[in-house]
């Protein structure tokens, strides 16, 4: 089995006249990372270190109040760095890593969501997914961590529940209990996995034994969540930290303060409702909008199966496009998969999703996930239409978020592997919709009519982040609001609305983030002017990693490296 920590973690390259706090620095970030690794082997594996790929980790109160404590110790130790003793790419790298502690801190100390939702199941589920779904040993060879997995999840529920404090909200728990009903689904994906990858294996029988699908190792937890709102049970409005979410958010958004967002959320969802418009009088000028919009709808492929392959289709067409346009650079070693989203998903992830390659993987791959259906809804299949597949894959694959982070862990940074940027991450994605739109590819109304759906989609979810963390909407009247603006399918409709109510500040970051992109660029433009070059300015994004968009400015003016 591969290693855990690679020979030398890699640390930024130095600048010409390295200052004398530079390793300093690079120890405490590298030391941190480590903690981390240890701590949580599920995240270790999502970066690629494998070592403990077969534990959960502990996932207690104590062990989360033990970490909440020691990155503060470690926040204050590098705000103890004086800047003058470091290089300006090792103060660049200071500040991004105090901007990362400060968020973390905050999200995990006061808003604390952890103690009002479990996401023990959804957590186990991962760290199965992940070793199922890539490609990074031998089947045989992770199919034997998963089986390590699949034992430690009895004590890793039991060790999660003291983190329940205080009254659970029940649409949170709800969505744990949904989840407990469809991890079975990924057992058995794992148990026909087994039975084919062992059959040439005799003497490892007994592993088999280990994937019975009538074993449920997480089977009794359904019932305690259901005990955690058996007499007392949390509104949303009452939740931890939602006052604080309402009076401000908790990145960094360029001096956007909540009022300012949404109003930049009516804004946007007032224009793309223009051109959304437009686009429909384009398709046939006789006929009502929603008429419009159902008839592109009801251009599908005729089974999942064919949507998959519609999918794969418009990914690799985009990929093409952005070489025959030299649009961006493509690095000659990257790999993405296309499949189904897992059962257990679905609720969470009612269209399509991305999992990222892992960084220390040798040969690391992209998972680009679609969901079939939300409960099973007759009409999901209209939600696959030619129209959103092309779209679904520029924002997922190429040049979105698949070629984005596949670039962005490549940079020697721990601290930048580490950034929660969605800002960034999310906004890049929808900057690539338009983009691409921008230079010809799919570019005829009944493609620009699902991207400007999929803006409006997004408009909303701006809306609904902040009315919801204000307690101005329910969950019912903002499922209604999407559903009205969107045409989406009901229960996929609800399905986002529920995702919304424990990310805050996480929804708002897809459009937002494209208009700060799309904001950066004209800057960019306007201070190079003839010397502006767009291949440049997306490379230079790209390489630099998934960082706040503030922090993209200072590298582009020249500050650090």
């Amino acid at each position: 089995m591969t290693t855990a920590h690679p020979p030398a973690l890699p640390r930024p390259g130095s600048d010409a006249t390295p200052g004398p706090l530079d390793d300093r620095l690079y120890d405490l970030v590298e030391d941190r990372f480590r903690r981390l690794v240890r701590a949580d082997p599920i995240l270790a594996t999502g970066l690629g270190l494998h070592e403990r790929d077969h534990e959960l980790g502990d996932p207690s109160r104590a062990a989360l109040l033990d970490e909440i404590a020691a990155d503060r110790a470690h926040l204050g130790a590098v705000e103890a760095l004086d800047p003058a003793a470091l290089s300006p790419s090792a103060r660049f790298e200071r500040d991004l890593e105090i901007h990362n502690l400060r968020l973390s801190g905050y999200e995990a100390a006061e808003v604390r969501i952890w103690e009002r939702r479990s996401f023990a199941l959804d957590t186990v589920g991962t760290g199965l997914f992940l070793l199922f779904a890539r490609d990074h040993a031998p089947l045989a060879e992770r199919l034997a961590a998963i089986a390590g997995r699949l034992e430690g999840i009895p004590a890793y529920l039991e060790a999660s529940k003291d983190r329940a404090d205080g009254p659970q909200v029940r649409l949170w728990q709800g969505l744990e209990i949904e989840a407990a009903g469809e991890l079975p689904s990924l057992f058995d994906e794992l148990l026909t996995a087994a039975a084919s990858a062992l059959v040439s294996r005799p003497n490892d029988a007994v592993w088999l034994r280990q994937w019975n699908p009538r074993r449920r190792p997480w089977s009794p937890t359904p019932s305690w969540l259901r005990g955690t709102l058996a007499e007392r049970y949390g509104r949303l409005a009452d939740r931890p930290g939602a006052a604080r979410r309402a009076r401000r958010p908790t990145r960094a958004f360029d001096g956007l303060d909540a009022d300012d967002i949404l109003a930049l959320g009516w804004q946007q969802l007032a224009e793309e409702h223009a051109a959304r418009t437009a686009a429909a009088r384009e398709i046939d000028p006789d006929a009502s909008e929603a008429e419009v919009i159902d008839r592109v709808k009801s251009d599908h492929p005729a089974s999942f199966a064919g949507a998959l392959d519609a999918y794969r289709d418009a990914m690799l067409r985009a990929r093409s496009h952005l070489i025959e346009r030299d649009l961006v650079s493509i690095p000659s070693d990257e790999r993405i998969d296309v499949v189904e989203t897992p059962q257990y998903l679905r609720n969470v992830m009612p269209f399509a999703a991305y999992f990222s390659p892992a960084a220390f993987d040798a040969r690391a791959k992209g998972i680009y996930v679609v969901t079939p259906s939300v409960g099973d809804d007759p009409d999901a299949m209209r939600e696959h239409n030619l129209a959103s597949i092309s779209n679904t894959s520029v924002h997922e694959a190429y040049p979105g978020h698949h070629l984005q982070l596949d670039v962005a862990r490549r940079h020697p940074s721990l601290s930048r592997l580490l950034t929660d940027a969605p800002e960034f991450v999310e906004g890049w994605g929808m900057y690539s919709e338009l983009m691409m739109r921008e230079h010809g590819f799919d570019d005829d109304p009944h493609f620009r009519l699902m991207l400007h759906t999929d803006a409006i989609w997004r408009a909303c979810r701006i809306i609904l982040d902040v009315r919801l963390h204000r307690g101005e909407i329910s969950v019912e009247a903002g499922t209604d609001f999407l559903v009205e603006h969107t045409n989406f399918e009901r229960p996929n409709a609800r399905s986002e609305v529920q995702w919304y109510t424990y990310r805050p500040t996480y929804p708002m970051s897809y459009l937002l983030g494209r208009t700060m992109l799309l904001r950066l660029r004209a800057d960019e433009q306007s201070r190079l002017g003839t010397d502006f070059r767009l291949k440049s300015f997306h490379d230079t994004l790209l390489r630099n990693g998934s960082l706040p968009i503030s922090f993209h400015r200072r590298l582009l003016a020249g500050e650090g490296r």
